[in-house]
């Protein structure tokens, strides 16, 4: 059986739209594992072994957050520094080396349309270029980088858009449980402007 661990970092999902559509889409799918990190560790005491034996216990990780302030949620930079640093710097025979290999997908969320993040764009950066810090840290940890999902506008779609959204990140992990590489569907890059 091979298992998709999806780690969910929403400071308030009660409230998401976007995140929150995604993560029920991905719960219809045989052998995913959500964890919504915030009802977690409310207070952000994270405890490192425990997320370790999860990310172990997973063939493919995906990491899905909204893109807050041009960078990740508080609490999944301090779960890289508590887990990561753990499995990778303090126990990497025992840990960081049974880790590397499994592939990493970003789903993540953004509030405005795809053209403010270009170099001429009112964001300036591209969302590549934001998340490069993430895909560095896949590959320092050997973590095969996957192409990243994308929401677009999460604040502002209707309830259709946000249902497509859902069907395509859905389809996105099925066919990457299935193929071992994310569906090849452009749309999965861009889930941008339209509804």
């Amino acid at each position: 059986m091979s298992k998709t661990l999806i780690l969910l970092f929403h400071p308030d999902l009660a409230r998401s739209r976007a995140n929150a559509v995604l993560a029920a889409s991905a719960l219809r799918l045989p052998d995913v594992e959500l964890i919504d990190l915030y009802a977690l560790y409310p207070d952000g005491r994270i405890d490192a072994g425990e997320e370790a034996a999860r990310l172990l216990s997973a063939d493919r990780i995906v990491l899905q957050f909204p893109i807050q302030w041009y960078s990740t949620p508080p609490l999944l930079k301090a779960w890289q520094d508590a887990v990561l640093t753990r499995m990778v710097y303090i126990h990497d025979e025992a840990e960081g080396r049974l880790l590397a290999g499994k592939p990493l997908l970003v789903a993540a969320t953004a509030g405005n349309v795809p053209e403010a993040y270009a170099p001429g764009g009112v964001n300036r950066f591209t969302m590549a270029e934001l998340l490069r810090p993430l895909e560095a840290t896949a590959h320092r940890c050997g973590l095969p980088w996957q192409p990243p999902f994308l929401v677009y506008r999460a604040d502002t779609r209707d309830e259709l858009s946000l249902f497509s959204a859902g069907r395509d990140y859905a389809a996105t992990l099925e066919a990457w449980r299935k193929t071992g590489e994310p569906e090849d569907d452009p749309r999965r890059y861009l889930v941008e402007a339209w509804g």
